[in-house]
């Protein structure tokens, strides 16, 4: 299959990072960092990053696993609680870097989202790198990742799932008044009748294109807002 983006490689803290870029016909557009699911760099990911690009954005997503990935649950979820949250927050910051110095992103800032592991990773990131201007969450969740929200400028949308295994809708109500409560921009939206991952289009036990189709108008909405 030939896809419209490129593998590139990016610094990080002394190493070398894979990634997957792609860019708008245009050539350029806002940074946007896509944050992968527990299953590493699949193509599901790819696929997204490209789709971004067809709406406008330079999207470029970190393979955080550096090389491994995964279609089984239970190898995934062990990826996800072997991933050293150190070092995946300077690949995530070495991503911003090689994102704003690409010749086809303008300004001093880029967005992020992320799904399920990546959406609390997008959120981690953004307290950590005033460089990211607007996150979108997507039913994220890590149980190794500890946010301190004292230091986020950046607005952040919340995606959730009103049946989500992971998420409970309480845990999403519960971040979003946090958000709010420390001055943040939040507005979480928890998709009635749907699950975790429902935007996930090769998770036919999950994905939902009705709802998909509603939640990505309102992501793009919020991203061309912000960017």
């Amino acid at each position: 299959m030939t896809r419209p983006g490129e593998e590139i490689e990016f610094a990080s803290n002394g190493d070398r990072v894979r990634g997957y870029l792609s860019v708008p016909v245009s050539g350029s557009g806002p940074g946007l960092i896509v944050i992968q699911e527990w299953w590493g760099l699949v193509d599901h990911i790819r696929d997204l990053c490209d789709r971004m690009a067809r709406e406008g954005f330079v999207a470029l997503a970190p393979d955080l696993y550096r090389g491994e990935a995964t279609t089984d649950p239970d190898a995934a979820g062990r990826l996800m609680m072997d991933l050293e949250i150190p070092r995946a927050a300077r690949d995530l910051d070495a991503a911003v870097t090689a994102l704003l110095g690409h010749g086809g992103v303008a300004g001093g800032k880029v967005g992020a989202i992320g799904f399920c592991m990546g959406g609390q990773l997008a959120l981690y990131a953004a307290t950590l790198n005033p460089r990211i201007g607007a996150v979108v969450d997507c039913y994220g969740i890590h149980p190794n990742v500890t946010l301190d929200l004292s230091e986020l400028q950046a607005p952040v949308m919340g995606v959730f799932a009103e049946h989500d295994e992971f998420v409970s809708m309480e845990t999403a109500r519960k971040l979003e008044a946090d958000l709010q409560g420390a001055g943040h921009r939040a507005d979480f939206t928890i998709f009635p009748g749907v699950q975790h991952a429902f935007l996930n289009e090769t998770r036919p036990d999950v994905y939902d294109a009705e709802v998909a189709a509603s939640a990505w108008g309102q992501i793009f909405s919020f991203l061309r807002a912000e960017l």
